[in-house]
């Protein structure tokens, strides 16, 4: 006999199966339904269900059935149902919170969950970074040359090894770094002041050093962050001077969200890069010094030094794949001192370098730098 009851023993097994299948062939055995009730401990009713039940579907009808009802008159509609099931197909990668607002579903993200399991829809995954930043390389890869352009200031007085020879020398605390998206193509100029002046300024030297190898400027997307250097008053009523510039010459100026500094990841790279390779190696003389090694240090960059995240290929050599046309020299625009280059009260015309630089450069008598009555004209050698 059977020492404890068999409800008792159904409800701590694992597999109840096998318990009913064993009663099952002793009933069958002994042809004593009363016999086996007393061995299992259990009642004769009980042992003619599961008679019955395992003649009728042999092993698997020994299992439970389910004890919910077959109808229920809450259950959600058909209709409903490929409402969710369509709106996860539109919104692939969003949550049920966000589809539920989305798609105006009148249910509890859990239940939407639950139809799109029974549909056959994976969880979510979050993408690894290493996934998304491959995937974007992929796509930027594919871009023509000089289709966006990442502009941001840097500071520089946050550098250890830079501190001191600043403050010894003077020299500027102010980075403003442009890169070529498609390319890796660096730009750069210095600067005493944070300020938008300085950054139309900038702005300015490139768009005319890319006018005089004559760069299509409509096709040009100048992407920054939402700066006062950039875009002036947040409270602002007009478009900064900055923005203005870039409409001038028929470029199309764009920020990013609000605290998405990935959106500048191409241009944050390199700063990165350059404390590492430039700040953390170089001993700086004075302001003459800093300049000739920082240009020293471009064109290595832009010519020599190998990205691993570019096939291994430098700058100038996806230039030349891009557009063969465009000379050697499209990587050789010789860093500057922005403040000097405009006059000290604010400019009234927004888009033209004033008439009267502070200085002109003559690099190893590579590229002169001219004044002309609007703009500055690019005689290379």
């Amino acid at each position: 006999m059977c020492p404890m009851e068999y409800y008792t023993i159904m409800r701590n097994c694992k597999d109840k199966k096998v318990l009913r299948l064993k009663m099952v062939g002793h009933a069958k055995e002994y042809r004593n339904i009363s016999l086996t009730a007393q061995v299992f401990n259990t009642t004769r009713k009980t042992v003619y269900k599961w008679l019955k039940r395992h003649e009728l579907y042999g092993y698997a009808g020994l299992d439970d059935y389910l004890r919910r009802p077959k109808h229920s008159p809450k259950e959600t509609s058909q209709e409903i149902k490929a409402k969710v099931i369509a709106a996860k197909k539109k919104y692939k990668s969003l949550g049920a919170e966000q589809v539920k607002i989305l798609a105006e579903l009148p249910l509890c993200p859990d239940t939407i969950r639950k139809i799109w399991r029974q549909a056959g829809f994976k969880p979510r995954k979050r993408q690894k970074k290493y996934v998304t930043k491959r995937n974007l390389r992929n796509i930027k890869k594919l871009w023509p040359l000089f289709k966006q352009i990442d502009i941001d200031v840097k500071y520089l007085n946050d550098i250890p090894t830079f501190f001191l020879p600043m403050k010894r020398y003077n020299l500027p605390p102010f980075q403003y770094t442009a890169r070529e998206v498609t390319s890796g193509l660096v730009f750069w100029a210095f600067a005493y002041e944070f300020s938008i002046s300085n950054s139309v300024s900038f702005l300015n030297y490139i768009i005319q050093f890319l006018l005089f190898l004559g760069v299509d400027l409509s096709k040009i997307t100048v992407q920054t962050d939402n700066g006062v250097e950039f875009i002036g008053n947040v409270n602002a009523k007009e478009i900064s001077a900055f923005t203005k510039t870039a409409m001038h010459y028929n470029m199309t100026h764009s920020t990013i969200p609000g605290g998405a500094h990935r959106f500048q990841s191409d241009v944050e790279t390199f700063h990165n890069i350059e404390e590492i390779e430039f700040f953390d190696i170089e001993n700086f003389y004075g302001l003459q010094d800093f300049l000739d090694k920082a240009f020293t240090y471009q064109l290595f960059f832009n010519l020599v030094r190998p990205n691993t995240y570019k096939e291994n290929k430098t700058p100038w050599d996806i230039v030349k794949e891009k557009n063969p046309d465009l000379p050697k020299n499209v990587c050789m625009l010789p860093p500057i001192i922005l403040d000097k280059m405009i006059s000290k009260e604010y400019m009234d015309c927004v888009y033209h370098v004033s008439h009267n630089p502070y200085f002109i450069f003559h690099f190893y008598n590579k590229i002169d730098i001219i004044q002309s009555n609007d703009f500055i004209l690019f005689n290379i050698k």
